[in-house]
This record gives structure tokens, C-alpha cells and sequence, in this order.
């Protein structure tokens, strides 16, 4: 499991989810070939899954910490490549995935989600490219309902929550967290402005 990851885990947790992590579920498509009908069969990797008795999350987990960030034209398939967002805005992969995941998790598609976590948005103006994001999103009913997005500051306070619980963790995120507040360097500015920094 990548290191965002781990924070993604803990909000997935948060809400009484098992988390397992990555996993690859087949997905059967035609090829380009024009001289003949062909089919490939390929694994399509979801990040993170939580589940629990009633839901069924898959998770799509874009960090982008050291790139421009998540933008909506490649959310959404407009920018031309699909590949990293697949999952989202193709639907022969997002209607493959979703089936084979209810059928070989035992849920109905009504009792699945999917969720789009973002460590950092692009451009310098990252309030529109959230919420041109969020935007997007809420169009694109996938399961049993529109595709959620979780921001860093979403999965930061939702951490902050789980980190304050004096119940012992052995969880590498949860004491850097307990550790940066004891230290005096966790504040709330300095949690709405990690997307900013970095």
C-alpha cells in the first residue's frame, strides 16, 4: 500500500469499512483491430476497497503531491486520455469493474460506491479544479449513486477525528498525527493549507 494510501485507509476505516488493498478485476473489451472482431481480456486495478455487511466502496487514490494535480479534463476523459481515470469516465471498465466486483464480493450494485480521493488539484486556481471536479462527478451515477469525491482536507479532519481517540493504534498514520499535535506543529491552518504546500 503507496503512502497516501494508508491515510485513504484510516477514512475508509472511519466510516466501518474493511479496507483490502489493491486489487484487479477482469474486464473484457474488443480490440482496435479492423480486419477481424477481437476481444482482450485485462485486470483493472482499484486502489483501495472497503467494505462492510451493506456497502461496498472501490476507491480511486490520485496523491499528485509532486505533479500538477488532478485535473478535470483527464477526470473526466475530455483531455483525450482516459487510462489513469478509467475507472471513472470509461464505461466499459467502470461497468466491467462494478460487475465483477458485486458478483465476486456477494453485493447487489445498488450497495456500491465509488469514491475519488485527491490529494492535490491542479493549477493555480485548485477551488475551481475541485470544484469543476465535484461538479463532474455528481453527473455520474455509478452503483448506487454518483461518483463521491474526498479532498485532503476531508481526509485530514477525518483522521484528526480518528487520531484523538486515546484507544492505542500500531498505525504508522495515526502517530504521526498524535505526534505532530503533541509537538505543537498540527494546527487547523496548517491542515487547510497542506494541499497548498505540497
Amino acid at each position: 500500500m503507496e503512502a497516501f494510501e494508508q491515510f485513504v485507509a484510516l477514512d475508509l476505516e472511519a466510516d466501518g469499512l474493511v479496507v483490502s488493498e489493491a486489487i484487479k478485476f477482469p474486464v473484457t473489451r474488443r480490440t482496435r483491430r479492423a480486419d477481424r472482431p477481437e476481444v482482450q481480456t485485462h485486470g483493472y486495478e482499484v486502489d483501495l476497497i472497503g467494505a462492510r455487511s451493506d456497502l461496498l466502496v472501490l476507491a480511486t487514490v490520485k496523491s499528485f503531491f509532486g505533479s500538477r494535480g488532478v485535473h478535470v479534463r483527464e477526470v473526466s476523459g475530455a483531455g483525450g486520455n482516459t487510462k489513469a481515470y478509467a475507472l471513472l469516465n470509461d464505461s466499459i471498465v467502470r461497468d466491467g469493474v462494478v460487475n465483477a466486483a458485486c458478483e465476486g464480493y456477494g453485493y447487489r450494485p445498488d450497495q456500491l460506491r465509488i469514491r475519488l480521493y485527491v490529494g492535490k488539484f491542479a493549477g493555480s486556481a485548485k477551488a475551481d479544479q475541485e470544484a469543476a471536479v465535484r461538479e463532474w462527478c455528481s453527473t455520474q451515477w455509478i452503483g448506487g449513486g454518483p461518483i463521491e469525491v474526498r479532498s485532503l482536507p476531508d481526509i485530514i479532519e477525518k483522521i484528526r477525528r480518528v487520531s484523538s481517540s486515546t484507544m492505542y493504534r500500531d498505525n504508522a498514520v495515526i502517530v504521526t498525527m498524535k505526534v505532530l499535535s503533541l509537538a505543537g506543529l498540527l494546527t487547523q491552518e496548517v491542515a487547510a493549507t497542506v494541499s497548498d504546500d505540497h
